[in-house]
């Protein structure tokens, strides 16, 4: 039995101690991009304006994810929103916010206020503010009528509403809901002093309808309405195991002489990961771009584990399909985390044979063959059950790798010599199990969060010491 690499503790260690890199905040981008954004100075001569709409955003239940993903999809294809607002479902707020981007902007997209209760008014109000009828459309009620038939559920009266149309809208078809988007091009627009035509993109509120709809349909119409002068190419690398500022250590002082000729950097910084981003305007675009992400791999391509929107439980999902590898979970302080994000990812049925939550004692005993005597002289929170729970989740399923994780999420149990966020995380491969001891001092949801994260990342590295480590050396 081995204990995990000198190397990856290290790196864990690093990072648990440096907690701000571990944190909830958003872009730190530098260089150009930044100059340009906060001085209004952007490339391309499109004004962009977001509206999100709903009271309970305004009275902070909900948190406002679209922004953050809008935003993020424009700028990676090299536009900017100028400005975001955020207004309750009130009739006045939400119209008096279009009115005044249809004053300045080339492209307002709202989100929101389309589906069929009383509170959602976005489509009637535009549809008034812009003096349009509205109209039923056959299409939309066919896919409204159809979404309910399909799960054989009983359809509302309320929600043919939302087949009406503003005439001279074009429909954005919704795969996964009831509610259409919607696309207006005002030519001419009344509400601007040159009167020059702007678009209006009404968008579902719901994310699994937003999403989808939003890269399948508003993205090629946004580069079909608005052509980018100049050559822009983007990309994102997504890193696990290395803290914000060891990063930007790690790797500016060599991006310098590119970032100097104009390519643009920026890091991201969420729980237990930090995404490296840099993009290019102009001549060389593509060259550059491609550069920077030869530096940033050979700098750090150990802690890359994907790119652009890739998770890292989806990774493993496709590394263990591709080898035609199985995984078993065994799981205590995590409490069925782990396995909840594996099988999120479409295809985790082809890799994952169970996950089992052995929250207690005699549940480790009877489901892992873990002894009573190690429990006895170890406790449940130990290297030492830690690694007969993993190796006895791969004994008893015959999968080829087993993870299990054991701790103190806290905020009581905790000891001198085992402190709340202590945990223990094995990995058996039927060769080797590796365990690593990490001190994860939060709240419960992201104890669980970072726990996980790690398990995933030792997973990961073990599965590319085998198949990839040697593609970036």
């Amino acid at each position: 039995m081995l204990a995990a690499p000198n190397s990856l503790k290290a790196e864990l260690q690093h990072v648990h101690r440096t907690n701000q890199d571990l944190g909830f905040g958003g872009w730190k981008q530098t260089f150009n991009f930044q100059l340009s954004t906060f001085n209004g100075k952007t490339s391309f001569a499109v004004n962009i304006e977001l509206i999100n709409t709903g009271t309970e955003l305004m009275l902070g239940r909900v948190l406002n994810t679209h922004q953050q993903w809008i935003c993020r999809q424009l700028a990676d294809r090299g536009y900017v929103v100028a400005r975001q607002v955020c207004v309750a479902d009130a009739g006045r707020d939400i119209q008096l916010a279009v009115r005044e981007a249809l004053a300045r902007a080339d492209l307002i997209i709202t989100t929101g206020g389309l589906g069929p209760t009383s509170d959602d008014l976005t489509r009637d109000l535009i549809a008034a503010l812009l003096g349009k009828k509205l109209r039923e459309d056959p299409a939309v009620l066919a896919n409204v009528e159809g979404f309910f038939a399909a799960r054989k559920r009983p359809m509302p009266s309320r929600t043919r509403v939302q087949a009406l149309v503003p005439d001279g809208a074009m429909v954005l078809h919704n795969r996964h809901g009831t509610a259409p988007g919607l696309a207006v091009e005002i030519d001419p627009n009344p509400f601007r002093d040159d009167r020059k035509a702007s678009w209006l993109i009404l968008l579902p509120g719901p994310p699994r309808e937003l999403k989808p709809m939003f890269g399948e349909q508003v993205l090629p119409l946004i580069l079909e309405r608005f052509p980018r002068p100049t050559a822009f190419v983007s990309r994102t690398l997504r890193t696990t195991g290395l803290g914000e500022s060891m990063i930007e250590e790690k790797i500016a002082a060599a991006l310098k002489p590119l970032t100097d000729a104009g390519l643009e950097l920026g890091y991201c910084a969420r729980t237990g990961e930090v995404d490296v981003r840099f993009a290019f305007r102009g001549t060389g675009a593509e060259q550059s771009v491609a550069e920077a992400e030869q530096i940033v791999r050979r700098l750090i391509g150990a802690h890359v584990f994907g790119e652009g929107d890739e998770q890292l439980d989806a990774v493993i999902v496709r590394l263990l399909t591709e080898r035609n590898q199985t995984l078993v979970l065994a799981e205590s302080c995590t409490g069925g985390f782990l396995a909840n994000r594996l099988t999120n990812v479409p295809g985790a049925s082809a890799v994952l044979l169970a996950g089992l939550v052995t929250y207690s004692n005699a549940a480790k005993q009877k489901f892992l063959d873990v002894r009573a005597g190690t429990l006895a002289q170890h406790g449940a929170v130990s290297e030492a059950v830690a690694r007969e729970m993993a190796e006895g989740a791969r004994r008893q399923t015959g999968a080829d790798y087993a993870l299990a994780v054991t701790g103190i999420a806290g905020p009581g149990g905790g000891t001198p010599d085992k402190p709340v966020g202590t945990v223990f995380i094995a990995l058996a491969t039927g060769r080797h199990t590796f365990v690593l001891n990490p001190i994860n001092r939060y709240d419960r949801e992201t104890f669980k969060f970072v726990t996980s994260q790690q398990a995933l990342e030792l997973l990961w590295r073990t599965v590319l010491n085998q198949i990839r480590i040697t593609n970036h050396q």
